[in-house]
């Protein structure tokens, strides 16, 4: 999922870029109002889970790469802005300590993993379940949409870019992220299941 340097035209990664900036700057000044300072023990283990998970990954068609996500089991977990900020911290340190990713393109890999994935999964994850009772289907199926959601941004991207075109991309992507997106559907119903059963009340919403 990680898009390296060079794969995206100046237009995409400047504009993702600022989308990104504008979105993360938002978060953050919410963040700092509403912020419980409580979370912050949570945030790091969710944080370190993440950042191994995303480890193991391997490399798929136009340059960019496929690994589990991890976004809706960190907004589950922690809530989403919080989710957000994780993620965006992740992708930071993969690109300038591990080179995971390239700096041109990390505006448009912290849209797509950081934004895309952890919105839109948190938001299928509570159109499915709205009493927020983390059942087990929801879970699955919005950590499923948000890899399948990411994987799309990015296609969209490289093709935009002209790097590769998108009738090449998107089913090189979608066939990986497709099957990616069962094993991240299982982690998180795993990890949240065991969470709900042994602390709950770290749970996001019902501390």
């Amino acid at each position: 999922m990680h898009i390296p340097d060079g794969f995206l035209d100046t237009k995409t990664w400047v504009t993702t870029v600022g989308v990104s900036a504008i979105f993360l700057s938002y978060g953050i000044s919410r963040l700092k109002r509403e912020f419980d300072y409580r979370k912050v023990p949570l945030m790091g283990v969710v944080a370190a889970f993440i950042f191994a998970a995303q480890m193991i990954n391997f490399p798929v068609a136009g340059g960019t790469s496929g690994h589990l996500i991890g976004a809706l089991l960190a907004a589950v977990l922690a809530g989403p802005l919080e989710a957000m900020v994780i993620m965006s911290t992740i992708l930071i340190v993969q690109c300038f300590v591990f080179m995971d990713g390239g700096v041109t393109a990390l505006g448009a890999n912290i849209l797509n993993m950081a934004l895309i994935a952890t919105w839109v999964g948190y938001y299928v994850y509570r159109l499915l379940d709205r009493k927020n009772a983390l059942q087990p289907w929801a879970l699955f199926l919005g950590s499923w949409v948000s890899v399948v959601a990411a994987a799309v941004a990015a296609s969209i991207e490289l093709a935009v870019s002209g790097t590769i075109p998108l009738s090449v991309v998107l089913p090189a992507m979608l066939f990986w992220h497709l099957l990616i997106g069962v094993g991240e559907g299982a982690i998180t119903l795993l990890v949240v299941s065991y969470v709900k059963k042994t602390r709950p009340e770290i749970l996001f919403g019902e501390g």
